[in-house]
């Protein structure tokens, strides 16, 4: 077997077994209770390659900067994203009844459907172990076109599923709960990186 081909196939299956059951998973879930499935798909997508394109290319920058300055990084990407999530999930309340919000997706453009799940995504993988092992394979193989292949292929495969999953439990769920417990787990990740980072 190839370099290339062992870092594309290691890749794949370290970035998945990471992502599986990780917040990657839990995020995209809840978009797509929000969201129409595509734009998702979409969105989460390009966050996938852009932060794969980032692992790749300044991976090994990561690893020179003091720890302080990544957790507070951290700190800020998952703060954005809890105020994303808490957003989505307490803009509605009070308007309309559980059916009608368990009926479907809410009616949003393409655009902000799309940009909202980038946005999401990207603080969410931003410092993650997948886009950390990303770094690592690419150092450790020396093949970064193999590595981001392999890493954003894992990625989409975890945000498919998601959207699958999120499709065929919509009206079993209440997405505006599951919105706000994300939320609210994403804050709590943000305040576990921001007191490693002035700690």
């Amino acid at each position: 077997m190839s370099t290339a081909l062992l870092a594309l196939v290691s890749t794949f299956a370290l970035v998945l077994a990471v992502e599986l059951p990780d917040k990657t998973l839990v995020a995209t879930l809840v978009l797509t209770t929000r969201f129409r499935a595509w734009p998702v798909f979409a969105g989460v997508s390009v966050a996938f390659a852009v932060q794969c394109v980032i692992a790749v290319l300044f991976g090994h920058v990561l690893t020179l900067l003091p720890e302080n300055a990544v957790a507070g990084v951290v700190a800020a990407l998952f703060g954005l994203g809890a105020f994303m999530l808490l957003r989505e999930g307490f803009s509605r309340r009070g308007e309309g009844d559980e059916d009608a919000v368990r009926s479907g997706p809410a009616p949003a453009t393409f655009l902000r459907s799309a940009m909202t799940s980038f946005g999401v995504l990207f603080a969410a993988e931003w410092g993650d172990a997948s886009q950390l092992a990303t770094a690592g394979l690419t150092a450790r193989y020396g093949q970064p076109v193999a590595v981001a292949i392999g890493a954003f292929a894992a990625l989409v495969a975890v945000a498919g599923l998601a959207v699958l999953l999120g499709s065929k439990i919509r009206s079993r769920i209440r997405p505006h709960l599951l919105q706000r417990g994300a939320g609210f787990v994403f804050a709590a990740l943000a305040l576990v990186a921001l007191w490693q980072a002035v700690a």
